[in-house]
Formats: C-alpha cells, structure tokens, sequence
C-alpha cells in the first residue's frame, strides 16, 4: 500500500479512546430548544441539579439562567423543569463527533477525523412544573392554534378593486396559436423544401415564426426539415435565425461565375 492510501486511511479511522465515556441523553421541549438555538455560544443556558436521597432514585432538575430567559422577552418560558430518567439497557446508542484539519494558506480540508465521545446509559425528559407560567403559555399556544386562517372584517370605507381578469391575452394568443397548429397539414417534404428555398433566395436569414407564417406547417414538423437543410445560428448578430447550409448555397456561386463567365464571352466578342 502506497504512503498517500495508507494517509487518507488513517483519516478515517474511528478514535475510540472515550468509548468507555457513559453519557446523557437529554430530550427537551421545544420552546426550550429554541432559545438555545438564538442563545450566543459563550453564556451559561441553564444549571443541573441532581439529589440523593438513600433508598430513592436520584432526583435530577433544570434551571434556565436569566440570559436565556431573556433572549426574547414577549415569550414567556417556564424556569424549572423535572428531568425524567430511565436507563439504557436493550440499546447500544453512542454520541459521535468529527473534526476538520485546515492550514492558514489552504482553507481546503486537509483530513477529517472521526471520534466517539461516549456510550448513551441514560435518558432523561425534560419536563416542565406545571405552574402559573406554564399554564399561560399553554393558554396562549392554543389560542394559536384555534385562530382561523382567513378571518371576516367589516369594512367601513367602500373599496375599489379592479375587476379580475378571466383570460390573459398571452394565454388567448397561446390557444390560437395552437389552435391554428392543430388545423396545419403536414405538406409533402419536397413542396416544403421548394418554399423554403423560394423564400431564402429572397432574404438570407429567417427566424422561425415567419418561416411557419410563409409554409403553413406545424412547427415541430418544420424544424425536422429546417435541421436538414439549414443551420441554426447561436451567436450575434444572427442569433436565434435560420440560413442555408453551405452546400445549398452553393447556386449563389454558380450564377455569379455564370455572369462572369459571360461578361467574359461579350468582352472576347468585341475584341474580335
């Protein structure tokens, strides 16, 4: 195994080395998470209490700190909670981390390194006391919830509203379109091919509308004879038309060497 595939296989190694760690498995409610989540990184969010008693479990509680209490004053939050524990016993669950390597003149990730922070021996719920805080807030969220949707005003003043449009011109002009599409008969390719060409010879480029208007085919048709025939242009200052290929060009030439050819013929005559 070559140096840089045993690297990048070492990166990814799995560091066990606080496998053994028993961590906490905390599920709270969701108005708390959400201050945690507005709550700056370098502020205390709370403070864990847990009592012993001989004969008991352990009595485990919660209290928010003012900072975070105070992240949005309005909404009002309970302080102390109750932590409900129960053990982990027929799971293996496990806290995992992973931390990147950069250097200062490369921002791109040199390795990434994969940790196991501890095995999970217990969840705990959070839940609040039902005190008076707790009960407003729950007032107040079901008032939320039972607001309706759309509500009935009475309006004091006369409001003037356009009438709404039933069917936009662009949308009118689209079924005619297709309407008239619908009604266009696919010609014989050859007759298609005599007015295209008929209609090049007068002009050299041709967009796609006026090549429909002046064929009176479907389009999708017209453009399976166009792509055989002609070229599309992509690039100014033709873009977006049709021309002839070159090699349906090539009558231009020809009549124009015809010419010369018989300017020279004149000029031979008057020199005899």
């Amino acid at each position: 195994m070559s140096k840089e595939a045993e690297a990048i296989r070492v990166d990814k190694e799995l560091d066990l080395s606080n496998a053994g760690r028993g961590v906490w498995l905390v599920k709270v409610p969701k108005y708390i998470a959400n201050k945690w989540e507005k709550a700056p990184g370098n502020i205390e969010v709370g403070k864990l209490k847990i009592s012993k008693q001989v004969g008991q479990k352990a009595q485990v509680s919660l209290t928010l700190s003012d900072a975070v209490i105070n992240i949005d004053p309005a909404e009002e939050i309970p302080r102390d909670h109750r932590l409900d524990v129960s053990v982990v016993t027929k799971q293996t669950l496990g806290v995992f981390s992973h931390a990147i390597t950069t250097t200062r003149d490369d921002p791109v990730p040199e390795c990434e390194k994969q940790y196991m922070e501890g095995r999970i021996v217990q969840k705990l719920e959070c839940r609040p006391y039902a005190d008076n805080c707790y009960m407003k807030m729950k007032l107040e969220s079901i008032r939320k919830a039972s607001q309706p949707a759309r509500q009935v005003k009475s309006l004091e003043k006369i409001v003037h509203n356009y009438k709404p449009v039933s069917d936009h011109k662009h949308n009118i002009e689209d079924r005619e379109r297709k309407k008239m599409e619908g009604k266009k008969s696919r010609d014989d390719k050859n007759a298609v091919l005599d007015m295209l060409f008929n209609a090049f010879e007068k002009h050299q480029y041709y967009n796609i509308k006026d090549l429909v208007r002046i064929t009176r085919q479907p389009i999708s048709y017209l453009k399976e004879i166009l792509k055989e025939v002609c070229d599309y242009n992509m690039k100014n200052p033709h873009k977006n038309m049709w021309e002839l290929k070159k090699e349906y060009r090539h009558y231009k030439e020809d009549d124009k060497k015809d010419d010369d050819a018989t300017k020279d013929t004149m000029t031979d005559s008057d020199s005899d």
